[in-house]
């Protein structure tokens, strides 16, 4: 190769090489203002992936445990075997069942994942706007024999109930929580000792309070709940105010509405749930309107209880 090729490749080798050392080096500076870390992206497709996966919610499905008529004993003793108590509870719950009426079962709905809070399987709307403006309000569902409780429009607990039964249903519309008694009897016997009972409307003698569970509406008009659920609501309830005399209603209590008809003498609405997860699901839709024609009332209660408590407030 000629002299003059041989002084020019070299010039361009070098020219090369510096250019490569130049990039090597910026490449190293980017990798270490990002952390030392080979792949500066990698942080962020990490950080996105937890992201999607956090807001994905898991589908609940429903699976039958089935009670034979004449092998009941053999498949309650399998029930207690395969399900430890908190998820036996669950379980229950789920079916409108208490532990003394699970004897009562016949085919049970069982979710594939447990929750003892029962959050998990809310048949009702976690947040509804239009309730924003109220702080606390009862929803009592006739259809899936279920009650919800929601604080500013959120959902923060629900569970089983057992309302009336065809003979002796309980009032729908929207009533308001009026006195509380730990430990209150009966008016229809005085054999029945109801506990943690809130009355809802003080003529007719309907209240919510803990009283069995047997898996289908059977109270006399009341609102049946399970212990835990009947503690839980006794201690949250707003009840009315009266004057110094207790003759003069001041103030209601927390609102309360009672909704939607049973399909009497039809399947039980949860045994849908093995089919289909989301068949006891109340809309958002339906909720608003349900809600809608109390609404106005609902809030000229609540702004009166507030006056009459700062009234109270600056008297004492």
């Amino acid at each position: 190769m000629p002299a003059y090729l041989m002084k020019h490749f070299r010039f361009l080798n070098l020219f090369l090489a510096i250019i490569v050392l130049a990039v090597l080096v910026q490449c190293k500076k980017e990798i270490r203002i990002s952390g030392n870390v080979k792949n500066p992206s990698s942080e962020t497709i990490k950080k996105d992936t937890v992201k999607k996966v956090e807001e994905i919610k898991p589908q609940i499905t429903y699976s039958a445990f089935i009670f034979p008529t004449k092998k009941k004993d053999s498949a309650m003793a399998a029930f207690n075997k395969e399900f430890s108590e908190e998820e036996r509870y669950t379980i229950l719950a789920l079916n409108r069942l208490d532990s003394k009426n699970k004897w009562r079962a016949d085919t049970l709905a069982v979710p594939d994942i447990f929750d003892h809070t029962l959050m998990a399987y809310s048949p009702f709307p976690k947040s509804i706007e239009t309730l924003k403006e109220v702080k606390k309000m009862v929803f009592f569902s006739y259809p899936i024999q279920a009650y919800a409780l929601y604080e500013s429009g959120k959902l923060i607990k629900w569970g089983p109930t057992s309302m009336g039964k065809k003979s002796a249903q309980t009032k729908r519309g929207l009533m308001f929580a009026n006195w509380k008694k730990e430990l209150a009897i009966s008016t229809v016997d005085s054999d029945w000792k109801l506990p943690f009972n809130v009355n809802v409307h003080n003529t007719l003698g309907i209240g919510w309070h803990q009283y069995d569970l047997p898996g289908f509406p059977a109270s006399h008009s009341c609102l049946r709940l399970l212990m835990d659920d009947a503690k839980y609501l006794y201690n949250w309830v707003d009840t009315w105010i009266l004057n110094k005399g207790g003759a003069t209603l001041k103030a209601n209590g927390t609102p309360v509405i009672v909704f939607g008809d049973y399909q009497w003498g039809g399947k039980k609405p949860w045994k849908n749930l093995i089919n289909n997860p989301v068949s006891n699901d109340i809309s958002l839709d339906e909720m608003n309107e349900i809600i809608k024609p109390h609404l106005n009332k609902i809030l000229r209660e609540q702004k009166n209880r507030e006056e009459v408590e700062a009234r109270s407030s600056v008297e004492e």
